[in-house]
């Protein structure tokens, strides 16, 4: 059986595209960078995380696999999680306008003494947006909850310039790349 190490809606109907039966976990994984740690690496590691954690409450199930997976996005050295109010939102935005930068994530598979992990970056360029666009994106509330204070499947969709990479990746769960991660764990279609 297939588990989903993940409370988020998006990673939910993005896994149910690939038309693999799965069970969502609630779990609450800790998602905390240390000090000196690349972005990358925190990226895998808290994918890692979340899927130990599953496969942790599924310990029952011999036949389990747990797929865990985090999105963050980068610039520079700034990882950029989620938004704490809307201050922290917009100013954000605002850092991202008008620039590129990378959004990172990690997909883990585990099961009983088996791991596998993939990382899939893509980049993204905003355009540049006006104080009263950030302001009114903030408002609508769209950006809470979303690493970088943005969906590109919804309002922000409107000042990426530029995609190079996987659009599901950026959304939070790169389709192609996890269908091919399935199969080759086994628990994907062929």
């Amino acid at each position: 059986m297939l588990y989903l190490a993940s409370r988020s809606p998006r990673r939910n109907e993005l896994l149910a595209r690939l038309d693999i039966p799965f069970r969502a976990l609630d779990l609450d994984v800790p998602e905390i960078r240390g000090a000196d740690e690349p972005p990358a690496a925190y990226v895998r590691r808290v994918a890692l995380d979340k899927a130990r954690a599953g496969l942790a409450l599924v310990a029952d199930d011999p036949l389990a696999v747990v797929l865990g997976s985090d999105t963050e996005v980068v610039l520079g050295d700034r990882v950029y999680g989620k938004p704490v109010d809307a201050a922290d939102a917009a100013a954000m935005l605002r850092s991202l306008a008008g620039r590129s930068h990378q959004v990172v994530t990690a997909v883990a598979l585990v099961a009983q003494g088996r791991e596998e992990l993939i990382v899939v970056e893509s980049e993204v360029t905003f355009a540049a947006m006006a104080e009263d666009e950030i302001a009114a994106y903030v408002a609508s509330g769209e950006p809470m909850g979303k690493a970088g204070a943005y969906a590109i499947q919804g309002g922000a969709e409107r000042w990426i310039s530029r995609l190079a990479g996987s659009y599901s990746g950026v959304m939070g769960l790169p389709l192609q790349q996890t269908a091919a991660l399935l199969r080759g764990f086994g628990a994907g279609k062929d």
